[in-house]
């Protein structure tokens, strides 16, 4: 653990705040102490982000107090907060794609050689940086060419280039794996003995009980609890943040498969290489892999986003190798990307908008048009079942939290009832209790005969949903895994390219 707290660094009195129909912060109190790691932790829509963001000068508190440093302090925007030595990681990544990586990086604060951006010392600052803390990323790199693991490394990159006395994390570890997480909370700890702040909006419970010091929960915008770190439980913060006892191991009972829904032979992309598979009806094969070993580039081919070079990808026995994206949904491909925001909704669209999407030509259809309310209540229901937190279904996608962005795209995608669905990341960023609804509801989808690939960086999430594991390095699977099988030393020996072969027939 890091060295016992001291003076307060950060000290947030009464802070309230409310936007139309709720009410995100309820006189919240929160103090952060000099070389503490503090972990601010809730369901989606308890106010976590909202708290961040009045303290980042993103939003103005309706009432309250900050204090940093014992000196009270009005942000107007994130640049004082800058100025006040803050730094911040957002969950939605605050970076230009067109731009490289070091471009990136020492953006506003640039490396200047005769007047210009040095870019010879912008590259080298983020090598240093990049071998420093493990956050391994090219820096030539053009960003918006990334996996979103890699983009991820290099938002806590510009944080750490900008050397912030207190930095908070929203998020930080959702796309690493849990090597790579293991490795950030080294640098956090490393950071806190010399005296720096980190506050830590996390929902992942073994990081907390391994990487902080205190703990703060949020419930419905007030504060439930405050925890000491080392005198407290997994158990115990579940049941804080829920309100309810959680089953935080739950593996779920096996599929009965049926008939081949999704055959893929020799598929090959410029990230992918001769992959083949087979997922049946009533089966969820999952893929394992360290950020960018090309499991996101597979998923994106298999949706009709990414052109395919040579092989073979046939759903219900339909060549679909190089059908359009809107032809796959047709033949009956439901879809969840792994970047909900850029991909998978449309944030300034209302909820009810989203929630309709790719059923606007099917179900809620009457003569080519969409009856408002039919749209409407379709909305509600979906809502209802996946406990999306939104004031109205009419409010835009993007007044959402992360979290209940993902139950919206969740949501919609398995009310299309499709015969495959492809599903990435399917709880990232998402609270303890709704994690346990999502894989519920992916197990009742593949009860009902519906086959299901799965992509996800949480081993825990892979073991306890999978019937058969496949693991990706480097493009290519080079293991295959029952569930017995599966379990984390061997998934993590083939993930850092321990095994060069499948270990056994895919289908």
């Amino acid at each position: 653990m890091t060295r016992p707290p001291v003076d307060p660094t950060v000290e947030l009195r009464g802070i309230t705040k409310r936007f139309p129909g709720t009410l995100a912060n309820d006189a919240v109190d929160l103090t952060v102490r000099r070389g503490e790691i503090h972990a601010l932790m809730g369901e989606n829509g308890a106010g976590k982000s909202t708290l961040m963001s009045i303290l980042y000068g993103m939003e103005r508190a309706d009432a309250g107090s900050i204090r940093i440093d014992g000196r009270e302090v009005t942000f107007g925007d994130p640049s004082a907060a800058m100025a006040a030595g803050l730094g911040m990681v957002h969950q939605s990544f605050k970076l230009f794609d067109s731009l490289t990586v070091a471009e990136n990086v020492v953006y506003a604060a640039e490396p200047r050689r005769f007047g210009l951006l040095d870019r010879a010392a912008a590259r080298r600052r983020v090598r240093e940086l990049a071998e420093e803390h493990g956050l391994a990323v090219d820096p030539d790199a053009r960003v918006g060419d990334l996996p979103v693991g890699l983009r991820q490394r290099v938002e806590i990159l510009k944080l750490l280039h900008r050397g912030a006395r207190t930095l908070i994390l929203d998020e930080p570890t959702a796309v690493l794996t849990p090597a790579e997480a293991d490795a950030l909370f080294a640098v956090l700890k490393s950071l806190a003995a010399q005296g720096r702040t980190v506050i830590l909006v996390t929902h992942k419970l073994r990081e907390v009980l391994e990487g902080s010091d205190n703990v703060t929960v949020l419930r419905d915008g007030r504060v439930v609890a405050r925890l000491v770190t080392a005198d407290t439980s997994a158990d115990e913060i579940a049941s804080a943040m829920t309100g309810r006892a959680v089953d935080l191991d739950r593996v779920h009972a096996p599929g009965t498969p049926g008939d081949a829904v999704l055959e893929v032979t020799s598929l090959t992309t410029d990230a992918v290489h001769d992959v083949g598979l087979t997922v049946h009806a009533g089966e969820i094969v999952g893929i394992a892999g360290v950020a960018g070993n090309g499991q996101s580039e597979l998923v994106e081919a298999l949706a009709g986003l990414r052109p395919v070079a040579s092989g073979r990808v046939t759903l219900k026995g339909r060549d679909i190798t190089h059908v359009s994206a809107t032809e796959r949904r047709a033949q009956g491909l439901a879809y969840v990307p792994e970047d909900r925001h850029a991909v998978g909704t449309a944030p300034a669209a209302s909820v009810a908008d989203n929630l309709a999407m790719g059923h606007h030509r099917t179900s809620l259809s009457a003569k080519g048009l969409l009856p408002p309310a039919t749209v409407r209540t379709h909305a509600g229901r979906l809502i209802e079942r996946f406990g999306i937190k939104a004031a109205t279904p009419e409010v835009p996608a993007s007044a959402l939290s992360g979290g209940n962005l993902q139950k919206l795209l969740i949501g919609r995608e398995l009310a299309h009832e499709a015969p495959l669905l492809l599903v990435e990341q399917p709880t990232r960023g998402v609270d303890i209790g709704a994690i346990q609804n999502i894989h519920d509801q992916i197990v009742a989808y593949r009860d009902a005969g519906h086959a299901v690939l799965l992509v996800s960086a949480e081993l825990s999430e892979i073991r306890g949903l999978a019937d058969r594991v496949l693991v990706m390095y480097e493009g290519r699977v080079t293991a295959t895994y029952t569930k017995d099988e599966a379990d984390e030393q061997a998934l993590g020996l083939a993930m850092a390219g321990g095994a060069v072969a499948p270990t056994e027939a895919v289908d």
